[in-house]
């Protein structure tokens, strides 16, 4: 006959189990969120970088699958950073609807497709938008030959707008507020925008200034369609990682910080090797000759120099890709930086 275990031993067993089990749930808790992606990435040999299906200027694919564009280089400086190699990047084509969901899958890293930075975006998905790399606000596109001047003259026209997306609520809150009457017409993704805009299903299409500069060279007659002076909205456009993995974050965040810093000291692909041999504490600092910042990031000294050298500064990968040395040529507006009359503006390192 077996003895009865002592109460105070049964119990020590039962807050055994209660304290196993807590450590367990935040085993997979850290497990879950703390997803390493650094290592991951590492060990893949390649950033995994989701992007627009096909943005002229922000991510396109050419005929042989080679992918361009300023949200393209994002990725591209992050691989830079990371391996010294822009080519390392696998990219992602993903559709509005699905571009959060494959991000908090983990089926990309980084998300470098024009979305817009939001409170509820952060707060509902668990993601972190690392910094704005590209300051845009929503406008509109219409037949040339409307001949309209503002957007406070669209009373009655028929609006194309993707659907699900801050690009329809921004345009239900503008007409509601200058109480405008219109006809929403939406779909679910901005090629059926673009074609139901061309087939005159509706007379005019709103999206960011920036895609309806890039939709535009698309339409048959890109020059019968002007856009409208006016910006309804902020749209901060940023990549974006998911939250609880700060050492991500940080090299994503400071990726976009490097090249715009890089512009702001007057350092280019051109002329990195000579920024080497700076005394200048500031570039210096930048390039790696002093201190130990990439370190710091898990990456080595050179890592902005790195960056520089195989993408260019903000500036550069601005104008070839979206602003004077492309087809769309986008003022740079907000976009400059913050000495040059605009807003952007990098924490510095030091």
């Amino acid at each position: 006959m077996f003895k009865r275990i002592p109460r105070t031993f049964r119990s020590g067993l039962l807050l055994g189990s209660i304290l196993a089990l807590i450590v367990a749930a935040i085993a997979i808790t850290y497990e879950r969120y703390d997803t390493r992606t650094l290592k991951r990435t590492l060990r893949r040999d390649a950033v995994l970088c989701g992007v627009n299906t096909g943005l002229p200027g922000f991510s396109n694919p050419d005929a042989q699958g080679k992918w361009s564009g300023f949200d393209v280089d994002i990725c591209r400086a992050v691989a830079s950073a990371i391996f010294d190699d822009p080519t390392k990047v696998k990219f992602v084509p993903l559709d509005a609807n699905e571009r959060f969901k494959e991000l908090q899958s983990r089926k990309i890293d980084i998300l470098s497709r024009n979305s817009t930075w939001s409170m509820s975006r952060e707060t509902d998905y668990g993601l972190n938008f690392a910094a704005v790399s590209y300051y845009d606000g929503q406008g509109f596109m219409v037949p040339r030959a409307r001949n309209l001047e503002s957007a406070l003259a669209l009373s009655g026209s028929k609006v194309c707008v993707q659907n699900s997306t801050t690009t329809q609520l921004n345009l239900a809150d503008y007409f509601r507020a200058n109480n405008i009457k219109f006809e929403e017409v939406k779909f679910g993704n901005l090629n059926e925008v673009l074609k139901a805009y061309e087939s005159d299903q509706c007379d005019t299409l709103t999206a960011d200034v920036s895609q309806l500069y890039a939709l535009r060279l698309k339409l048959g007659h890109p020059a019968d369609h002007v856009i409208l002076p006016d910006v309804i909205s902020k749209e901060p456009l940023a990549p974006v990682v998911r939250q609880r993995d700060d050492d991500w974050l940080l090299i994503v965040k400071w990726t976009v910080y490097a090249m715009l810093n890089a512009e702001e000291l007057g350092i280019t692909s051109k002329n990195i090797d000579e920024a080497l041999k700076s005394k200048k504490p500031d570039v210096m600092r930048l390039v790696g000759t002093d201190g130990a910042f990439g370190e710091e990031l898990g990456l080595t000294r050179d890592w902005a120099a790195r960056i520089i050298r195989h993408v260019g500064n903000y500036g550069e990968v601005y104008d070839r890709n979206v602003g004077v040395g492309s087809p769309l040529k986008i003022p740079r507006g907000l976009n400059h930086l913050w000495s040059g009359g605009g807003i952007q503006y990098a924490p510095p390192i030091r």
